[in-house]
């Protein structure tokens, strides 16, 4: 098992459990007990968790954002599940905007082959991905790149989608919260993100279970805006009441793709426009 690997597992484990054991962490990863110390170092350093006499907790906060090559290693095969199914949503002749971070990854990867479409992105992860489809018009939002994430934030982003009416938007969250709603890590991701929602006809969240419960720093929108949730567990009794209130499909992704879960279509798919105190 590669080290990135290793400490993808351990903080999924961290998240779910809230602290563990050395000893507890060697026996899951099937490591020596030096190997763990040594991965718990590292992520120490990174400020991702906070090691304890025994053992290790989670060390960030609500605006620390882990590194993209962390985030990407994390439930991956879940997130390739969700990504084939929101893709699944997505018609020819669909003009898309698709969000930053590696779940709307995902979704690019399963539009390989399609026809018809129009792709907006402030990714350049999603641009690279889909650069080479002949039958996708691909327009890159302009911006300033985020190193490391690879996103394009700042006025130019937010004006490209300000002039611009989408069908539907493939929209990534740092967090999703019953009472807060979307929530991200950086505030100028968020500021993007309330653009592309503005311009949107249809909203589809794509966001893996690990995700709700959570709340980040900067509150991008709430749960009344979503069209459709694509994630890859049933949701708990408070999120599953609140989507049925607000008419928001609920897709989850199994190991065959298949809609096991579902609520009544929202009658009214037109636009609605948010500020950044909604």
């Amino acid at each position: 098992m590669k080290g990135a690997e290793r400490k993808s597992i351990i903080l999924e484990t961290l998240e779910s459990k809230g602290s563990m054991t050395v000893a507890d962490m060697a026996r899951k990863l099937d490591v020596s007990v030096m190997t763990v110390r040594r991965d718990l170092l590292e992520l120490e350093r990174n400020s991702l968790v906070r090691r304890v006499h025994g053992g290790a907790v989670l060390g960030r906060g609500r605006g620390y954002e882990p590194p993209y090559a962390i985030r990407s290693g994390e439930a991956s095969e879940e997130k390739r599940r969700i990504g084939a199914l929101a893709a699944s949503q997505i018609a020819e002749g669909d003009s898309v905007a698709i969000d930053i971070g590696s779940t709307s990854l995902e979704v690019a990867k399963a539009l390989h082959g399609r026809h018809n479409l129009t792709i907006v992105t402030p990714s350049i992860r999603v641009a690279r991905e889909l650069e080479d489809e002949p039958d996708i018009r691909l327009i890159l939002t302009g911006g300033i790149i985020r190193r490391g994430e690879l996103s394009l934030i700042g006025d130019l982003a937010e004006q490209a989608f300000s002039m611009l009416r989408v069908d539907r938007l493939v929209l990534g969250t740092g967090a999703v919260d019953v009472k807060f709603g979307l929530s991200e890590y950086n505030w100028d991701d968020a500021r993007v993100k309330r653009a592309m929602i503005n311009s949107a006809k249809e909203i589809i969240l794509v966001a893996d279970s690990r995700k709700f419960h959570q709340v980040a720093f900067a509150r991008i929108v709430g749960l009344e805006k979503i069209t459709t949730v694509v994630t890859d567990q049933p949701l708990s009794d408070e999120f599953a009441d609140v989507f049925k209130a607000n008419c928001t499909n609920v897709l989850v992704a199994g190991d065959t793709f298949e809609i096991s879960e579902t609520v009544r279509p929202r009658g009214n798919n037109k636009s609605q426009s948010i500020s950044e105190e909604s």
